[in-house]
């Protein structure tokens, strides 16, 4: 007699997981209820990702690689040389492509993107702020 409250407990947990399963549409007979679900999941993180991306622009949207080694060391020399500051970023610039953009928080509090050439010649600027200065105003 003993045993049988034993196997009332054990038998409990493995009840209360069928009828769980059974109330949230789970289990191997309901995939297709998963799957819709899911895609619910993707397509509103879609939505969002788009909206995002118009709030951001149309120049947010290619990936800029990050300069490195010798070609970061002589870009930031070369745009420091001519904007003296602290550079705060130096990237390959995806929206002139075969130019370097090195990014230059001056002393002044302001910032300047310096474009650079192969040669990293300085071959144009553009204050940080100055667009949406004229858009907002």
């Amino acid at each position: 007699m003993r045993a049988l409250p034993r196997r009332a407990l054990l038998a409990a947990p493995a009840a209360f997981l069928m009828f769980a399963l059974a109330a949230c549409g789970g289990g191997s007979d309901s995939d297709s209820g998963s799957s819709k679900a899911a895609d619910t999941q993707q397509t509103a993180q879609a939505d969002g990702a788009g909206a995002a991306g118009d709030a951001a622009g149309d120049a947010d949207d290619k990936k800029e690689p990050p300069l490195t080694g010798e070609t970061k060391q002589k870009a930031e020399a070369a745009a420091l040389a001519k904007y003296p500051g602290t550079v705060v970023k130096s990237e390959e610039d995806a929206e002139k492509p075969g130019m370097y953009a090195v990014e230059i928080k001056k002393e002044d509090g302001t910032s300047v993107e310096v474009y650079l050439d192969k040669a990293y010649n300085v071959t144009a600027t553009k204050q940080e702020g100055t667009e949406e200065a004229e858009n907002g105003g």
